[in-house]
C-alpha cells in the first residue's frame, strides 16, 4: 500500500485510535486480514467471522510488525476502532484508489472471469506495473484487499467483480471506480440466485454504468458474441470497443483452430494490426478470453504484435482451472475442479474432446451449484453433450445433481459402461486407479463445494513413481 500514517488512516475511516503512542507512524506494508501474512509496518484487518474472530490475533499480529490493527473494539494493542470494519476497509481502498495514478480496469462476467483476468494481467505487465486481483478474491473484502496491495508505482490496477445480486457490482465500483470496464458474458452461473438470465445482464451491466463518459476517458469493452452483454452499450456514456469473433468485434480472432494437444490458435485482428496467437492454455473457450485481453490491451496502447506476443507466452496463474498434469505413465489429468456451471462445464467437455483424440477420455463431473429450478435441464443436458462428444467414460460423482448427469447420458444413448454414478470422491478414486491406463485423458470438474480437486490430486500423485510435469 502506498505509505499513509495511522492518524490519516483513522480519519479517512472514521474511526478513533486506542493504545497509539504515535499516531504519524506509518503503514509502509500489506493491509491483511489473515494474521500469517503479516509483515512489518502492515495493517491487519480483523474481522470477527463465524468459527474465527481476527481480534484474537491482535496481540500476535502486532508483535510480528503490524503498526496497528483495524478493530470492531479495542484490543489491547495499537488499533483504529470502527463501527463497521467492511465499509473501513473498503473507505480506506477508494481513497488510495484516488492517490494512485494507476489505469483502473475491471471486469466482470457470468464465467471464464478469473482466467481473463489473469491474462489481462500478464499482457499489461509487459508494458508497465500491474496489480491484479490474486485468485478469484472478488468480493466486498477481496477487492479492496486487492486494491490496497498498489503502490505508487502500480500503472494498471486489474480487479474482478463478483456479483450474487442486483447492487453488488454498483457497490464495488463505487469503492474502485474502473476508467475501463469489461463484461465477458451472461450466463447461468448463479442463476437459483439472480432469478434469471435478464436479471443477472441487469446485474453484470452495473459496471458498465460505472465509467466515465468516453470524452472523460471511459471506455466499456462488451463482447460482441453475446447478444445480451453488447446490448449494454445503451446503458454508459463511455466509449464501446466490442470483442468477438463476429465481424462487428473491432477486436476478433480469425481462423480458429486447435492444435494437437487441444491449444487455441487464431489470427489476431485489432485496429492496430493483426498478428498470429498460439496459446498454452487448453480449450477453444481461452479464444474468448483471449480476445477480451486483447482488447483491454489495445484500449491502453498496445500493439497487435505486443499482444500476440504476450497472448502467447501466457499461462494459467489459478489453481484449479484447467490445470494439466501429464503423469510419468502417460495419463493427463485435467483439474478443473475450481468451479462449475453450464458454460464453464461445456468448454471444458469439449476441450476434454479435443485434446483426447485418439486417446480414452474421462469426464469426472459432479454437482453445479445454485441453478435454481434449472438445475435437473442443466445436469441432463451436460450428460448429454458428454456422450454427443464421444468421452469414453463419464463418472458422475455424488448425490441428486450426479444422478441426472448419469441420466442424461443414458438417455443420450449411454447404456453400457460408458457411465458410471458413484457416491462421493473417493469412490471416483477407487474407479480411476482400477481402471486407467497409459495415454487416458481425465477431466475433473464440479461446483467448488463438492471439492472434486481431491481426485485430481489423489490421481496425480498415485502416478507420481518419476517426476510429475505439471505444465
Amino acid at each position: 500500500m502506498i505509505a499513509l500514517s495511522l492518524a490519516e488512516i483513522a480519519e479517512v475511516v472514521g474511526g478513533q485510535t486506542h493504545d497509539i503512542p504515535d499516531p504519524s507512524v506509518q503503514v509502509t506494508g500489506p493491509v491483511v486480514r489473515d494474521s500469517r501474512e503479516v509483515e512489518p509496518g502492515s495493517l491487519f484487518v480483523a474481522f470477527a467471522g463465524e468459527r474465527v474472530d481476527g481480534h484474537d490475533f491482535a496481540a500476535q499480529v502486532v508483535a510480528a510488525g503490524a503498526a496497528a490493527v483495524l478493530a470492531s473494539r479495542p484490543v489491547g494493542v495499537p488499533a483504529i476502532v470502527v463501527d463497521d470494519v467492511q465499509g473501513a476497509l473498503g473507505a480506506l481502498a477508494r481513497h488510495v484508489v484516488r492517490r494512485l495514478g494507476a489505469t483502473l480496469v475491471a471486469l466482470t462476467g457470468s464465467a471464464g472471469k478469473t482466467s481473463t483476468k489473469d491474462l489481462i494481467a500478464q499482457v499489461l505487465q509487459r508494458k508497465a506495473p500491474t496489480v491484479f486481483t490474486p485468485g478469484s478474491l472478488n468480493n466486498e473484502i477481496g477487492l479492496p484487499l486487492t486494491a490496497l496491495s498498489a503502490t505508487e508505482e502500480t500503472r494498471f490496477l486489474v480487479l474482478e467483480m463478483g456479483a450474487r445480486g442486483i447492487g453488488h457490482i454498483r457497490y464495488l465500483t463505487e469503492l474502485t471506480p474502473p476508467k475501463v470496464g469489461l463484461v465477458l458474458n451472461v450466463g447461468s452461473a448463479h442463476i437459483g440466485e439472480f432469478g434469471g438470465r435478464e436479471q443477472i445482464a441487469v446485474a453484470k451491466g452495473e459496471l458498465v454504468e460505472s465509467l466515465p463518459p468516453a470524452e472523460d476517458g471511459g471506455t466499456a469493452i462488451l463482447n460482441a458474441d453475446d447478444p445480451l452483454v453488447r446490448a449494454m452499450a445503451s446503458r454508459t456514456q463511455a466509449k464501446v470497443l466490442l470483442f468477438g469473433e463476429c465481424d462487428e468485434a473491432d477486436v476478433r480472432a480469425e481462423n480458429v483452430r486447435l492444435t494437437d494437444s487441444g491449444q487455441p490458435a487464431f489470427l489476431l485482428r485489432t485496429p492496430s494490426g493483426a498478428s498470429e496467437v498460439t496459446m498454452r492454455l487448453y480449450g477453444e473457450h481461452h479464444v474468448s478470453n483471449a480476445l477480451a485481453a486483447a482488447a483491454v490491451a489495445h484500449e491502453l496502447g498496445m500493439s497487435a504484435e505486443e499482444i500476440a506476443t504476450a497472448l502467447s507466452e501466457a499461462g494459467s496463474l489459478s489453481r484449479w482451472r484447467m490445470e494439466v498434469t501429464e503423469r510419468p505413465d502417460g495419463v493427463t489429468v485435467v483439474n478443473d475442479a475450481y468451479n462449475a456451471n453450464p458454460e464453464s462445464m461445456r468448454a471444458a467437455l469439449r476441450a476434454l474432446a479435443a485434446m483426447g483424440k485418439g486417446r480414452r477420455t474421462w469426464a469426472v463431473l459432479g454437482k453445479m451449484a445454485e441453478l435454481g429450478d434449472e438445475a435437473l435441464a442443466e445436469h441432463d443436458a451436460v450428460g448429454r453433450l458428454a456422450v454427443r462428444l464421444n468421452v469414453s467414460k463419464l463418472v458422475a460423482v455424488g448425490g441428486r445433481e450426479a444422478s441426472w448427469l448419469q441420466l442424461g447420458a443414458y438417455n443420450e444413448g449411454s447404456w453400457g459402461e460408458e457411465s458410471v454414478h458413484v457416491s462421493d470422491a473417493q469412490a471416483a478414486v477407487d474407479l480411476l486407479r482400477s481402471e486407467l491406463r497409459p495415454g487416458d485423458v481425465v477431466l475433473v470438474k464440479a461446483s467448488r463445494s463438492v471439492g472434486l480437486e481431491s481426485v485430481a490430486q489423489a490421481l496425480v500423485e498415485t502416478g507420481a513413481e518419476g517426476e510429475v510435469s505439471a505444465r
